[in-house]
């Protein structure tokens, strides 16, 4: 069976935005199949939603699974990942400017503090977390506005995650002109070259 990856957006995010579209098309022509939903809601994303949506399109998690989540998909694969038992594991989640608190730069329009709430303030169980990856990788940039680098020391701590820190890369949003993110292919295939 081919490994199977899942590009999971954010908050306000959709599958064609920014580095999306490229890190599929890369990862499909090294033999990985990729998917990039389309996640419901994505104005006002809730945990349940998120969380059910993943469980739905992922179906059985196991070692060919890779999930990357950039920014609230990066909190919507932590959630996912505390709903599994038994011998239920992925290979490798990564996490691209997962936030697990925001600046208030975040909160853009009339509600935002509101969508947010319950992703910040629902207690994560980084334990049941950290049994269901072989491997955890975040990377952030030292210039994200909305999320601080200072969550990089939370998924070193919590989840004994590899950090990688860019340079000048924003949210790594389209907006902010990121339409490719090298260090993120990289680390895929270098830990599915690993096994």
């Amino acid at each position: 069976m081919a490994e199977r990856i899942f590009i999971i957006h954010g908050w306000d995010g959709y599958p064609e935005e920014g580095w999306f579209p490229w890190l599929k098309k890369e990862l499909e022509a090294r033999g990985f199949t990729a998917v990039a939903p389309a996640m419901p809601n994505p104005r006002k994303p809730t945990i349940p939603e998120w969380v059910s949506f993943l469980q739905q399109r992922i179906g059985i998690a196991d070692e060919q699974t890779f999930l990357v989540g950039h920014s609230m998909g990066a909190q919507a694969i932590l959630r996912y990942l505390e709903t599994l038992d038994g011998a239920e594991r992925v290979s490798l989640a990564m996490f691209v400017a997962g936030p697990v608190t925001l600046t208030p730069a975040a909160y853009v329009e009339e509600g935002d503090e509101e969508t947010a709430k319950p992703w910040l303030e629902t207690p994560i169980d980084w334990g049941k977390v950290r049994l269901r990856a072989k491997k955890f990788i975040a990377i952030f940039s030292d210039n994200d506005p909305f999320v601080p680098l200072a969550d990089a020391d939370i998924f070193r701590q919590q989840l004994d995650a590899e950090i990688i820190i860019e340079h000048g890369k924003g949210h790594f949003s389209g907006s902010d002109g990121i339409t490719e993110l090298p260090s993120a292919l990289a680390a895929v295939l270098k830990h599915a070259a690993a096994g």
